[in-house]
C-alpha cells in the first residue's frame, strides 16, 4: 500500500516513528508537550495490554477493536476513541486500519534513526 496514497506529503514527509510493529507505517508530529502519530496498517495486528499517558485518536479508515479498562469496543471510520491515563488496553487492529493518534506525552515514541 503506497501511503501516499493515505497520507498527503505533508504527513509522509514527517520522520517515521520507531515503533516496533510489522507492517505498520507511522509519522511523528513533535510538539513541546504532545505528540502526534499518523498510522497507517497494512497486516493484522495485536497490541497486547499495557498502559501510559492519555491518548486520543480519531479513525481515519478501517476498523480497530479497542479494549479498554476491560470493556471491548469497535471503532470504524470517523469513530473517536480516548483512554485515560494509566488505564490499561489492548488492541486488535485490521489491515487497511489508518489513524491519527495524540498522546498526551511528548515522548512516548522517538524518531527512527533511518527516516
Amino acid at each position: 500500500m503506497q501511503d501516499e496514497a493515505l497520507f498527503p506529503n505533508m504527513i509522509t514527509e514527517l520522520p517515521q516513528a520507531e515503533i516496533p510493529i510489522e507492517g505498520l507505517n507511522s509519522y511523528l508530529l513533535q510538539c513541546t508537550d504532545h505528540q502526534v502519530i499518523f498510522m497507517s496498517f497494512e497486516k493484522d495486528v495485536e497490541v497486547p495490554e499495557h498502559s501510559h499517558e492519555s491518548q486520543w485518536g480519531v479513525v481515519l479508515n478501517g476498523v480497530i477493536e479497542l479494549t479498554i479498562n476491560g470493556e471491548r469496543q469497535i471503532y470504524k471510520k470517523g469513530d473517536t476513541y480516548f483512554i485515560p491515563k494509566n488505564i490499561p488496553h489492548s488492541a486488535e487492529i485490521k489491515a487497511g486500519y489508518r489513524d491519527f493518534t495524540l498522546f498526551n506525552q511528548k515522548d512516548r515514541y522517538k524518531p527512527r534513526i533511518d527516516s
